[in-house]
This record gives structure tokens, sequence and C-alpha cells, in this order.
């Protein structure tokens, strides 16, 4: 299993960058935040978490070992997979996470797209005693982002591959452009999640 991945980042889009490790480019899934930390052509360091499927091999990438603690502590709920893991890894950050779950502010966790109060609840049974033991302290700042085309086609190319329609996505984006149009991509990203949870 592969663990970390470090090298050259090759490129950087809005939910993955490609890290060349040992002349072999790994395409490696990220949250928003830690793919604004990232910068193409320099050096950098992920942590992994594998997932292999019967059709597939995926890595997910993350800055620190809290976070893909979490990203795995997330999936041991029922209907919790991959995908929505991470979903929750991109509007919340690990200690909003933490304080979430220990508060029981199911208001909070349903700002993700994909969970109504019923799981948003269950999130809360299952994790509040647990969590405390991966996350220990507040999440670091992340760097701003880095942008390498329109913010808008980005932003509305990774909802799109997150599985919302565009009749959703467009308007979602546009708003969000509307009241900041000097916002970074990663938080444009972050915003338009928070938003489309909102809108279900």
């Amino acid at each position: 299993m592969i663990s970390s991945v470090r090298g050259e980042v090759l490129e950087i889009a809005l939910d993955h960058a490609v890290v060349e490790a040992a002349g072999i480019g790994y395409r490696v899934n990220a949250t928003p935040a830690t793919l604004a930390g990232l910068s193409r052509g320099t050096e950098a360091r992920l942590v992994i978490s594998m997932i292999v499927r019967e059709d597939s091999m995926t890595l997910y990438g993350f800055a620190d070992a809290t976070s893909r603690d979490l990203f795995g502590l997330l999936q041991t709920v029922s209907g919790v997979g991959p995908r929505l893991a991470m979903a929750v890894l991109a509007v919340l950050e690990p200690d909003a996470l933490r304080t979430a779950l220990t508060d029981g502010n199911v208001t909070a966790l349903m700002r993700v797209p994909g969970i109504g109060k019923r799981g948003a609840e269950r999130l809360v049974v299952e994790l509040r005693d647990k969590v405390d033991a991966v996350v220990s302290g507040p999440a670091g700042v992340a760097a701003p982002g880095h942008s390498s085309g329109p913010v808008r086609d980005q932003v509305v190319e990774a909802l799109l591959g997150l599985g919302f329609p565009a009749k959703q996505a467009e308007p979602a984006v546009d708003a969000v452009l509307a009241d900041d149009p000097a916002v970074e991509t990663a938080q444009a990203l972050r915003s338009a999640l928070v938003s489309l949870g909102r809108s279900r």
C-alpha cells in the first residue's frame, strides 16, 4: 500500500494533483485546501490513503496525517464513501469538523453536499467519541490558492466532477463570484459546495 508520495508537482487541478515520484506520475485526489498548498514545478510530499476497488486503485492525498486519519474515520460510518468523506473535508477543516462532531452541531455538518439531517446525526453519534483521538489541535491555515485559469471554469468543472448537474453548479459559482470577484479558486469551490449544501 502507498502511504506517502514525494516528488515534483507536475499538474494541479481543482480536485487532484499529479506528483512525479521515481519517474512515475501519480494522480492524487485532494481537497482544495491541500491543493492550495502545492505549487507546480516544486517538490511536495503528500500523505496518502489508497482505496482499492475491483476496477480501480485511487490515491487520496493530504497535507498531514490528521486529515488522512479523519478521511478514514469518516468512512467507518455507514453510507460514507471516499467521495463524501472528501466533500466533508473540503467544507470543514479538521478542527472545525472535530468541533462540529463533539458539540453535536448537526447544522454545520449539513453544510456538506450529500449530508442531510439524518446523516449528520449519524456522524455525530458514531464519531463524537472517536474524533478527539484523531484531531489533537487546531488545523493549520492553508496557503493561498494557485489558480492556473479562469476561476469560474475550474470551479464549475470540479463541481461537475463531483456529480452536480450544470444547472446547479453554474448558478452557485456565479453567486460566489458575484459576492467576491477576487476570490481564490480553492475558496470559491469551498463556498460553492456550502451553497449547494444549503439549497438541496
